[in-house]
């Protein structure tokens, strides 16, 4: 949809609700620097195929924070993402 992926994860329990994932270039980076600010890990880091990663965290809330790290994934021209892991 306009240059970006929905992806359904067919593990997760559905009683858990939904899960953003956003993505980041480096998923280590930023799901170390997560940490460092206080989030617990939460799933750890996983490889899901095709070079495409995912974690999720938990912030200090208790909200669980998706993370994806896709290399096949592009943002659209003049579109900048900086941050964590960027």
């Amino acid at each position: 949809m306009a240059g970006y992926e929905l992806g359904l994860n067919p593990n997760v329990d559905p009683e858990a609700g939904a899960i953003s994932y956003w993505g980041v270039g480096d998923l280590d980076a930023a799901v170390a620097t997560l940490l460092e600010a206080g989030a617990r890990e939460g799933s750890g880091i996983q490889d899901t195929g095709g070079g495409i990663r995912v974690a999720e965290v938990i912030e200090p809330g208790g909200a669980v924070v998706g993370l994806i790290e896709n290399p096949h994934f592009s943002l659209p021209p003049g579109v900048e993402q900086p941050g964590p892991g960027r």
